[in-house]
């Protein structure tokens, strides 16, 4: 009887989790309760009555509480009056680059940021254009040491002046949140900049490329990265991606730039953010500005050379693979260092 009661509750989800730790606590009750009232026949058994009508009950409430069908697990609030608390109010108004670089990235990940800023983010004139970078974070709730992770971030913007860190949670589930905080801030600061590009903190990025692309680019209505069409709806319930049809009927998205790295011109921020008035915000974030793409009607464009942005480095590789990519994913700050060194050497190499 136990093994069929309770061998059931499988540790896959957040959901399947919290089944299991109300079945083991009403098995631990069942059991404890036969032996007291073996060892102790006069108990009064109301207690335990009690104890396993509550935990049944609250097993039912959290399953119905914490259903993967939910919708309110896959929707984040957004648009909302998000504040950004560290900024850089006037540089890229008095820089006016042709592109700018968003980095979001973990307000602990500071060992992330340093590399960046040591290799492809140090590059600040490239084919004769002025290129900034920013890293964009959320607030966190972690400490390190006596010194708040916040009060860290304070003083490395005082020191690099490339912080932009706004008043929501910084977690997985608000990434979308960032992206349209992102737009906000894009399209309030940079009114004289042609590009921005956003790009994860675990990425090689190959900005010479990235120009060298830009410079053949139109500057209104365009998006490229790695561009993803028919992209199927994952419907298991294990996956980080899991959407049910409660909450996204359609079996494909539609297409939509993978967050790991996209440009766009900036006229598009201030149309994505008039977009999501009318487009529910899912935590999928590279998705849901690919559902406000299509909102607006606008079709993204495929890459000038359809490898240039990739996903994971590709399992053989000559020294000349950095110089003829745009983006590729690393595991590693340690590795991005190891790649810019190859990447720095081989200048005969020939490029995009």
């Amino acid at each position: 009887m136990a093994e069929s009661t309770f061998c059931r509750c499988r540790e896959t989800t957040t959901w399947t989790r919290a089944r299991r730790f109300l079945c083991l606590w009403m098995l631990f009750l069942t059991v404890g309760t036969f032996m007291l009232t073996v060892s102790v026949p006069s108990l009064n058994l109301s207690w335990f009555m009690t104890m396993t009508h509550t935990a049944y009950n609250t097993l039912h409430t959290s399953a119905a509480d914490l259903s993967p069908d939910d919708p309110s697990l896959y929707f984040v609030p957004y648009p909302n009056q998000y504040s950004i608390t560290v900024d850089e109010p006037h540089r890229c108004w008095q820089e006016r680059p042709f592109l700018v670089l968003m980095i979001p990235v973990a307000p602990i990940n500071r060992e992330a940021r340093n590399a960046i800023r040591n290799t492809w983010g140090k590059e600040t004139t490239v084919l004769g254009r002025v290129v900034s970078r920013y890293f964009l974070l959320g607030m966190s709730k972690e400490e390190d040491g006596t010194e708040s992770i916040n009060e860290q971030v304070l003083e490395e913007s005082r020191t690099h002046h490339d912080i932009l860190q706004s008043d929501f949670l910084d977690s997985y589930k608000n990434l979308t949140i960032k992206t349209m905080v992102m737009f906000e801030w894009l399209s309030s600061r940079c009114p004289k900049s042609s590009f921005a590009m956003k790009i994860d903190s675990d990425m090689f990025l190959n900005v010479r490329n990235l120009v060298s692309m830009l410079l053949k680019a139109p500057q209104r209505l365009y998006m490229t990265g790695m561009v993803a069409r028919g992209a199927l709806v994952l419907r298991d319930r294990t996956s980080k991606w899991f959407l049910p049809v409660s909450v996204f009927p359609e079996d494909y998205y539609p297409t939509y730039a993978r967050g790991l790295g996209y440009v766009f011109s900036l006229d598009l921020p201030k149309m994505i953010l008039e977009a999501s008035a009318h487009v529910k915000a899912l935590y999928i974030e590279d998705v849901y500005v690919g559902l406000c793409m299509r909102h607006l009607g606008i079709a993204l464009t495929n890459p000038p050379r359809g490898h240039s942005f990739h996903g994971m480095v590709p399992y053989l590789t000559s020294n000349c693979y950095w110089t003829s990519v745009i983006t590729t994913i690393l595991g590693s700050s340690d590795q991005l260092k190891r790649v810019w060194r190859v990447y720095q050497s081989h200048d005969d190499c020939s490029h995009f």
